[in-house]
């Protein structure tokens, strides 16, 4: 479970996305307006079903999407970086009704409810979230706003067997800074979760590395904060998420140690 529980219904090909709380019902709105968005634009994504939704479900926002049939191959960073670059060069309709792009959602709400950390740990996070909130209101921003994933990594993506790779989980969707979008790949290549090969090719495809940029170790920052955090949700679930999220809550606390941190 990430931000919802998934499950694919046993006589139809379809698949139910059930949302955490009915905080996030404006979110199940707009996946299933930006999914249509998509479809019109010609970028491959992830479709709904005709069922008028979302609904709720005792408190939960509820969504259905058609099945996609997953090759179980995995799409490349390239894959990645050439529906980016189409999504951000695409013209918003008014009607669409993106809301600005916020880089700290939901990062103050898990850390005020996580019941695992102790109060140390607690004004920790708290301190360094409002640092980076600080830091971000300097960072210049250079490339147009456009609309943005919000959570653009590979594993938003699927392959079908016929090759053709779509876009899903629309919930971050959001207008604002392309860089946020791409990030979330840099960060990830710095952690060490990408080659240096396939870093490379997404930034070719893309035309842009934004390493290069001085406001992406702020960003970065905040992404690590944001994987560290995002987990900390999901600590019951096993020993092993439960471990991980100690190795990235101990990182945190020194800029220059390095991020030995396991993909979730």
């Amino acid at each position: 479970m990430g931000e919802n529980a998934l499950f694919r219904l046993a006589h139809d090909d379809i698949v139910v996305r059930i949302a955490r709380n009915a905080d996030v019902l404006k979110d199940a709105k707009k996946e299933v307006a930006v999914a249509s968005w998509l479809r019109d634009l010609g970028i491959p994504a992830a479709e709904p079903t005709d069922h008028t939704q979302p609904i709720m479900v005792q408190g939960h926002p509820v969504t259905f999407w058609h099945l996609i049939d997953d090759s179980g191959a995995r799409p490349s960073l390239s894959d990645l970086a050439t529906i980016l670059r189409q999504l951000h060069r695409a013209s918003v309709p008014p009607t669409l009704q993106l809301p600005d792009f916020d880089i700290f959602d939901r990062v103050s709400d898990r850390i005020a409810k996580a019941p695992e950390l102790t109060d140390a740990e607690r004004d920790f996070l708290a301190s360094r979230l409002t640092h980076l909130r600080t830091e971000y209101e300097s960072v210049k921003l250079t490339l147009p706003p456009a609309a943005v994933h919000g959570d653009a990594h590979q594993s938003n993506l699927i392959q079908r067997p016929d090759g053709k790779v779509l876009l899903i989980d629309f919930e971050r969707f959001a207008f604002g800074p392309p860089e946020s979008d791409l990030a979330v790949t840099a960060t990830e290549y710095l952690i060490g979760w990408h080659t240096d090969v396939a870093y490379a090719s997404f930034c070719d495809t893309y035309g842009l590395d934004i390493t290069r940029w001085d406001g992406f170790p702020v960003i970065r920052a905040i992404n690590e904060l944001k994987m560290a955090t995002w987990l900390m949700q999901n600590v019951g679930v096993s020993d092993q998420v439960a471990a991980e999220f100690r190795t990235r809550l101990a990182s945190l606390c020194d800029d220059n140690s390095p991020r030995n941190w396991r993909p979730f």
